[in-house]
């Protein structure tokens, strides 16, 4: 370990002036620390300077960084909260740590995607719409209201009455409150049209099965309803019906009725829909449902507000000929310019912090977004720099930011500017902690921390802690790789066909026609916000035989894990159940093989209230989650055989050989298991929570999931996020042999390796939002280099060195 800085070697005139104990308090230490898979580790963290910790996708960074560090500063500062307060926050428990101490407030920048409400947009989730509004509600033109008038999440509302106060006598009164919601789409920006031909089959009566909407069974709930209801005849073909009939069952208002003596509600097919299903972020659904609505909604920019979310007094209130959706529709490079020229001392301040907000954005490199741009659309690189936005201009020092890959989704040419961000948050006097892959970042940090020396049970250690010259020069995984570089290919593969995009023109794209090769490998790059995922997931992804893998996130709750996430667990299951002549239900810790006591959980949750609760391992089952019974039963030869907890226990690699031959060989299980090797998770258990996994670990174990699918097309988005220098190669191994028993592959990538391993580069630009958009180059690797005449060409040409 390398000697941490102090006061006295910090300042030069510190021999001049005694020692105070406030000095002493320059490092965060950490003693003993076992979150996860970390091993008893001990690490010091100098305060104000930037450390990087770096290290192969699961070897424990995230677990040290947030599970510990991060975890414990927010567990303190919620302590400091009177027990009211905290009984409405969410409960933490400390870490698993011996000595945590001289932490400060931290402050988390993530991965995690912005919450992707239909409601939520930029500008709502940056403040910079509220400050537009109270800009527009005084100096607006001709004026129309407050700040609400201008608020599509507002609507218009009226009410009269009697309002009687004691044994007063009952006086007339009445309220309006004017909103800027338009009435036509409710301040979506979009309306919904229904297919009705995939709302029910025609041909059939209700009794028959005639609805087609996923849990509107003819012996389900709404059968119930529907059938009960009289307003038509269950036994009748929908093809039958009246007008009036067919009217109250697609679109009747909600109605009390009784059915089988039970107080009911009935409700028009349409409106039910809407309230149900279309109410929601369509990324939160399950996917049967997702399915129902992709088939049976078109959603049409609504007619009356022209998309703009906003009724007709907020378009037609303006400053300087501008209306707040002129506003909030332009980029904001441009929409800072215009407010640049804004000057009226009513507004001073106002215009002081939403000039700031503003140039915030510009700075960090998304001036060409709008601020109308849903939040659910954003990537996961444009969602994490947004989160930074509210924290550049703080005035707060000696706090702790704590980054989780910052320059996921930054083209080479954007790194340089997000290192500048970083730099001046540590100079402000914050401590910045990042965890990072990129060598453009590992090469500014003050301290690196490289975990390792593996993955998983084979990673939670410290292999360095020192400078960049020291790890350069460090025997670890990291160290040998930070100035390794993939190489150009010799010989390019042979395309067997073209994929015509023709006339594409979502978000930014300018009516884009480009031919994807088929048959080989092809990147698409571009610098942030040139439109790669515009044009791949607008025209490519959702057609039939082709798999895309994007960046949202895996929902599962801490029952979920690779096996049941991936379908492994079901094969394994039946191997168990076929070997004993039992049911495969006793396999599951969900189901009837579930320890009675902790209901298959492995521990005990006590609620301590306005404490962080507590997680005890089961006594009952020993943390094993199944019933004694079930752990009776064996599969395999010998002394070799496990049960099912044993199995769960097991390592990919582990369970490859157990599944590859003898009494346990289960081919069904194998080819799963090969599936998670090849993406680089033979470390994994099998029964590890999905909750517990890295970015790059969900990512790819999404990956594996998908290579199940016969299809003919793969679109990857960013598949390098999270994953380390030394895990990209195994990736586009893994890549070549998609490509090479068949298939063909897009990669949405800025990672150079990618693009010079590629057989085909689509590179869009020149520059990003209205600035892109187009197609500047296509062709192979080589001619990229020799061209380099894009900003991905000049990196690559450096990143190759030609």
């Amino acid at each position: 370990m390398t000697d941490m800085p102090t006061a006295s070697n910090q300042d030069p005139q510190a021999d001049d002036h005694p020692a105070v104990p406030a000095d002493s308090h320059d490092l965060i230490r950490v003693r003993g620390a076992r979150v996860n898979n970390l091993k008893d580790i001990d690490v010091d963290l100098p305060k104000r300077r930037l450390t990087v910790f770096t290290g192969l996708s699961g070897s424990g960074k995230s677990s040290l960084v947030f599970g510990t560090v991060a975890a414990e500063s927010q567990r303190l500062i919620n302590e400091t909260y009177s027990s009211f307060v905290q009984g409405f926050m969410p409960t933490l428990a400390r870490p698993d740590v011996d000595v945590l101490d001289g932490i400060t407030t931290a402050i988390i920048v993530d991965q995690e995607r912005i919450g992707g409400n239909p409601r939520s947009t930029v500008g709502t989730i940056t403040d910079a719409n509220a400050m537009l509004r109270i800009l527009f509600s005084r100096l607006g033109e001709p004026h129309v209201g407050p700040s609400t008038a201008f608020s599509f999440n507002v609507p218009s509302v009226s009410g009269s009455g009697a309002i009687k106060v004691g044994d007063k006598k009952a006086t007339k009164a009445s309220f309006e409150s004017l909103g800027g919601m338009c009435p036509r789409c409710e301040g979506m920006g979009t309306v919904s049209e229904m297919d009705l031909t995939q709302l029910y089959d025609a041909e059939k009566s209700l009794n028959e099965g005639a609805l087609t909407i996923p849990g509107y069974s003819a012996d389900g709930w709404y059968g119930r309803i529907f059938s009960g209801c009289g307003y038509f005849d269950p036994d009748t073909p929908i093809k039958d019906f009246t007008d009036t009939e067919l009217d109250a069952l697609l679109y009747k208002e909600p109605t009390k009725i009784k059915v089988d003596g039970i107080n009911l509600t009935y409700e028009g097919l349409i409106p039910r829909i809407q309230k149900s299903m279309l109410s929601k972020d369509i990324d939160s659904v399950q996917p049967h449902i997702r399915a129902f609505i992709e088939r049976a909604v078109t959603q049409t920019v609504c007619p009356e507000c022209d998309g703009t979310r906003l009724a007709e007094h907020a378009r037609n209130s303006k400053i300087d000929g501008l209306s707040i959706a002129d506003a909030c529709r332009m980029p904001i490079v441009d929409l800072a310019a215009w407010v640049d020229r804004l000057d009226d001392p009513r507004v001073a301040p106002l215009l002081e912090n939403l000039r700031a907000t503003l140039s915030s954005f510009v700075e960090i490199g998304l001036g060409y977004l709008a601020l109308e741009r849903p939040t659910g659309t954003l990537s996961g690189g444009e969602g994490q720099r947004t989160k930074m936005i509210r924290h550049l201009g703080s005035a707060l020092t000696d706090v702790t930011y704590v980054f989780d890959e910052p320059t996921v989704g930054l083209h080479p040419h954007d790194i340089s500017r997000m290192n500048d961000l970083l730099l001046r948050l540590r100079d402000k006097g914050n401590t910045v902690l990042v965890v990072e892959h990129k060598p453009e970042v590992i090469a500014i940090a003050d301290h690196l921390v490289d975990l390792g020396p593996g993955a998983g049970t084979g990673g939670g250690q410290v292999c360095f802690e020192g400078d960049l010259a020291g790890l350069e020069a460090a025997d670890t995984v990291t160290g040998r790789h930070l100035h390794h570089r993939a190489v150009l290919k010799p010989q390019v593969r042979e395309a067997s066909g073209t994929l015509e995009i023709r006339d594409a023109c979502a978000n930014n794209l300018d009516h884009v026609d480009v031919d994807v090769p088929l048959g080989v490998l092809v990147a698409v790059t571009g610098v942030a916000g040139s439109g790669k995922s515009s044009l791949i997931h607008g025209s490519v992804s959702g057609q039939p035989e082709v798999v895309a893998i994007d960046q949202t996130a895996i929902r599962g709750s801490r029952r979920s894990n690779p096996a049941t996430y991936t379908g492994l667990l079901e094969p394994i299951r039946k191997a168990f159940a076929k070997a004993n002549g039992v049911k495969p239900a006793l396999f599951s810790a969900n189901s009837e093989g579930a320890c009675p006591v902790c209901k298959g959980a492995g521990v005990i949750y006590t609620d301590l209230v306005t404490m962080a609760g507590v997680a005890s391992p089961c006594e009952d089952c020993g943390g094993k989650r199944f019933r004694a019974e079930v752990l009776e039963y064996r599969l395999g030869d010998g002394d070799s055989a496990k049960d099912i907890s044993e199995v769960l226990a097991m390592t990919v690699e582990a369970a490859r050989g157990f599944f590859a031959e003898g009494a346990a060989r289960t081919p069904a299980a194998s080819k799963i298991l090969d599936r998670l090797a090849d993406v680089g998770l033979g470390y994994l258990t099998l029964g590890q929570p999905l909750t517990t996994l890295s970015g790059g670990e969900r990512q790819r174990i999404k990956l594996a999931t998908a290579m199940a699918d016969k299809a003919g097309l793969y679109v990857l988005d960013e598949p390098t996020t999270g994953l380390h220098l030394a895990d990209v190669d195994q990736l586009l191994g893994m890549l070549d042999r998609l490509v090479d028993s068949g298939r063909s592959v897009i990669v949405i990538e800025h990672h150079q390796a990618v693009m010079a391993h590629a057989d085909w580069i689509i590179d869009l630009g020149p520059g990003a939002g209205q600035d892109g958009g187009r197609v500047v180059f296509e062709g192979t690797p080589a001619e990229l280099v020799a061209d380099r005449s894009t900003l991905t060409g000049q990196h690559l040409a450096d990143y190759v060195g030609a």
